[in-house]
């Protein structure tokens, strides 16, 4: 793709928008940065960008910025609807996302990881297990680091694995990933998407360039995975109850067996990954798990780097970890729970009575496939931000210990500690996302932490 010359707009300057900029600025293309916040709200441009030549467009998006572009690179945040977006498609005028402008420039194999929960966890997981393995490997995309940057890596990486979310893969064509990795799909963004089968589509187009020698990991264990696989790559590999007789990993007497393959993949089969070091909580860490083991393996990890990793991965920030225990209550972050499904594996960790603290910005999904775990697991319910009715009226009824409301983090985890007796866990899993009160979910989970280290003064 040659940009030198190109008039290029960049819609979106948070991380991925400057990433994208500056990247084409650097091969000589006219930039154009365009965000619909002011410059007083965007906290992450830097000093000198406009001394790059860079043009800043900020406080609205000008149609005619759009519609004059050759090239229009759309950061994931961004809705690919708006107004300005539509002008330029119906001039013939080509929109890509950050994704796709990088899939054209990396020439190493890409390890590509999507679903709705556990991509960060999974990613982080492969690329330690390549990295270990005496492979130079890139580690980015949705996890926080723009894939972009992969292109300029010195010295250039020999694997990338890419954290991808629906909303990358909506407005990706070429992106190839020689390993594709489907974990799961269960209800999120439906304020973006139209329906859950809109939504699938978009992260089942993470196979959609798929070749001969390429593979696809899958989720044997969620049945809205299990009914894209005809839309995967040529060789699947199963994780998490692989289907008879089809290639993957299973669990045989506690630990993880590859099994299944032929060809030139049989060599794998037999190989065995024990789980009983592994920190991660609950079954759903123990099939990310899997997933990773897999894919790490088939893009060429060894298996004793694999075990390794293994044995000392540690939870990532705001992701079950605990954050302190206090006069015998256990504090867990997860932050990163924003949607119901993620809540429910949340719940299903613990053995000990739970006091949840959930709530933030509604995403569409309504909250009625939480009541069985609430009702099982949670003593007693403290809600927050702008859902904090909804999840009320739809677990309060079902909650023994009832319903109470916070203002804040702080008056949350007060309320919490109130409910809370020794032995229990006090655990932050929101259902929501962050942005009614809080600029991300960890912003939302340091706020948490710091509320927990308050009460042990």
């Amino acid at each position: 793709m040659e940009l030198a010359g190109k008039k290029i707009v960049v819609v979106g300057a948070a991380r991925s928008g400057i990433a994208a900029a500056i990247f084409a600025r650097r091969r000589g293309a006219a930039v154009t940065l365009s965000d619909c916040a002011p410059a007083g709200r965007l906290q992450e441009l830097p000093a000198d960008l406009a001394a790059s030549g860079i043009a800043l467009e900020l406080g609205g998006h000008r149609t005619e910025t759009f519609t004059g572009a050759d090239l229009i690179v759309v950061s994931p945040g961004v809705p690919d609807t708006i107004a300005p977006l539509a002008a330029a498609r119906s001039r013939g005028i080509a929109v890509v996302g950050e994704l796709e402008l990088a899939a054209r420039w990396i020439e190493a194999p890409v390890v590509a990881v999507t679903g709705t929960n556990g991509k960060t966890t999974v990613t982080q997981m492969i690329g330690d297990m390549l990295a270990a393995s005496g492979i130079r490997v890139f580690v980015g995309g949705n996890i926080g680091r723009p894939l972009i940057a992969a292109v300029d890596s010195d010295p250039a990486p020999e694997r990338v694995v890419a954290e991808v979310s629906s909303f990358q893969l909506d407005t990706a064509d070429r992106f190839h990933p020689r390993v594709a990795v489907l974990l799961n799909i269960s209800p999120d963004h439906l304020d973006r998407y139209a329906d859950m089968e809109a939504y699938a589509r978009s992260k089942a187009r993470v196979f959609m360039r798929q070749e001969a020698g390429d593979v696809a990991v899958l989720n044997g264990g969620d049945a809205r995975v299990r009914a894209l696989a005809p839309a995967a790559g040529p060789l699947r590999a199963w994780f998490n109850a692989p289907p008879a007789g089809e290639a993957g990993i299973g669990w045989q007497d506690g630990d993880l067996i590859l099994e299944g393959f032929e060809g030139a993949w049989r060599h794998l089969n037999g190989e065995r990954f024990p789980l009983a070091a592994l920190k991660l909580l609950g079954a759903h860490n123990r099939a990310n798990a899997a997933a990773a083991v897999l894919a790490a393996r088939v893009a060429g990890a060894n298996p004793q780097a694999i075990l390794r990793v293994l044995a000392e991965f540690d939870p990532l920030p705001h992701r079950l970890a605990t954050v302190a225990t206090i006069d015998g209550v256990r504090y867990v972050n997860d932050s990163k729970a924003t949607n119901v499904d993620a809540v429910v594996q949340a719940l299903a960790a613990f053995d000990a009575p739970v006091v949840l603290i959930a709530g933030g910005r509604d995403k569409g999904g309504g909250y009625e496939a939480l009541r069985p775990a609430v009702q099982a697991g949670v003593k007693r319910l403290v809600v927050l931000g702008e859902a904090a009715e909804a999840i009320a009226r739809t677990l309060g009824p079902v909650c023994r210990g009832g319903v109470a409301r916070a203002a804040d983090m702080i008056e949350a985890v007060r309320l919490a500690r109130n409910s809370a007796r020794s032995g229990d866990v006090v655990l932050l899993a929101p259902a929501c996302s962050s942005f009614d009160m809080f600029t991300d979910y960890a912003r939302r989970g340091e706020a948490f932490a710091a509320a927990v280290r308050e009460l042990a003064r």
